[in-house]
């Protein structure tokens, strides 16, 4: 994809990794538009990005996607780039099966309904446009899941295979379908103590290196760090079930 000239969509873009992703779109010259939950939280990166825009949306609910795609659309007619980072992500305790599974609910509605219905609302529009693209987030549990957070990381595995037939049916169409896979970074995804653990990759490393694979390799289908290497590819080096024990025992 081309990194400026775009006008670019990032959900989630109130805090953590969707907004120094579109902090980053804005200072290459694009027009981004932010959405989220929360209106303060929107209110805040605008005023901070001078020219932003930002329309609020729940991605978990089917009627507030299709009417924020119709009003995104008119407040955004040159739209060409939709980045689909919204997501929650929240531990669920297996054994007091069934108290959770309000919560894996809330997480496949918002996590994998969510920018399925987005892209569907969108992709009409999108087609239309000269160069356009659609970017995924999924995450490196995609590929390594994480036990405390099944269906997070369930939803993440249904994204990037989602992202690889999107990409297949799109092949002759001017829309590029590129997915991001984060490793653990330092946000507020699960809280305030995920912010500043040392042992999450730093928001802005993370960012910095993001942006530079986006603009070495314009063709590119994934995005992956190199601290997320050894999630995504545990089972192409064979070493899975080491991956998978060690990640699962740092979390006890």
């Amino acid at each position: 994809m081309k990194m400026s000239g775009n006008t670019v969509l990032v959900t989630g873009g109130g805090s953590g990794i969707g907004r120094a992703l579109a902090e980053e779109f804005h200072k290459r010259s694009n027009q981004v538009v932010i959405s989220g939950r929360r209106q303060s939280a929107l209110d805040e990166v605008t005023k901070a990005n001078p020219g932003m825009k930002a329309l609020t949306v729940d991605m978990a609910d089917k009627q507030s996607v299709a009417a924020f795609a119709a009003e995104l659309t008119k407040l955004a007619p040159d739209l060409n780039v939709v980045l689909n980072n919204a997501g929650i992500m929240t531990p669920e305790d297996i054994l007091a099966a069934p108290k959770y599974v309000d919560i894996a609910e809330d997480t496949i509605a918002t996590n994998l309904l969510g920018p399925i219905r987005l892209t569907a609302a969108l992709l009409p529009h999108l087609l239309k446009q000269k160069d356009a693209a659609v970017l995924t987030v999924s995450s490196g549990l995609a590929f390594v899941p994480l036990a405390m957070t099944p269906t997070y990381s369930a939803t993440k595995a249904a994204i990037h295979s989602y992202s690889l037939s999107l990409r297949e049916r799109l092949k002759d169409t001017p829309v590029q379908v590129i997915e991001i896979a984060p490793p653990y970074v330092q946000t507020t995804l699960m809280g305030e103590r995920q912010a500043s653990d040392p042992n999450a990759m730093p928001l802005a490393d993370f960012i910095a290196e993001t942006m530079q694979i986006l603009t070495d390799n314009p063709d590119a289908k994934e995005v992956i760090v190199t601290r997320c290497e050894p999630l995504r590819y545990a089972v192409e080096q064979g070493n899975f079930d080491a991956v998978f024990t060690n990640l699962n025992a740092q979390q006890h």
